[in-house]
């Protein structure tokens, strides 16, 4: 049968302890990429580039997220400074999440990390399946 490639996890990779202290901003800066290079929040960040969006409407324009994958992962560039979110006292409750100053700074090389994707998307699927016909026997 084989090993499966797709990735199973959903939680950014917890570092092992480096005794040396000179590799300690290497811990701080892989939980940064962590963070700004999970596929979803890649996403949530170019929606966001172009103004506020409400929950739902993020949830319409990312194609195959999760309602929990997107709380899980708009509280998550919350809690790192990159979105804000509004509450408005209106009933129901209106939510708005907009980019900070911070994460308005990834959209340059976020949007270009998505060109570049959608730019290749052929010729990597075109690698994975000469991967895939070349290890499956």
């Amino acid at each position: 049968m084989g090993t499966s490639l797709k990735p199973t996890h959903t939680r950014s990779p917890v570092l092992p302890e480096l005794p040396d202290p000179q590799h300690v901003d290497c811990r701080g800066v892989a939980s940064v990429l962590a963070r700004v290079g999970d596929k979803w929040s890649v996403f949530v960040i170019m929606m966001l580039g172009d103004g506020p969006k409400r929950f739902n409407e993020l949830k319409r324009m990312i194609n195959g997220i999760s309602q929990r994958m997107l709380t899980l992962t708009l509280r998550g560039l919350e809690r790192d400074g990159l979105v804000t979110r509004t509450i408005f006292p209106t009933i129901p409750p209106r939510v708005d999440y907009e980019l900070t100053d911070l994460g308005r700074g990834l959209q340059q090389p976020v949007k270009a990390l998505g060109q570049w994707a959608a730019n290749h998307l052929q010729q990597i699927e075109a690698a994975r399946t000469r991967f895939d016909t070349r290890n499956s026997a």
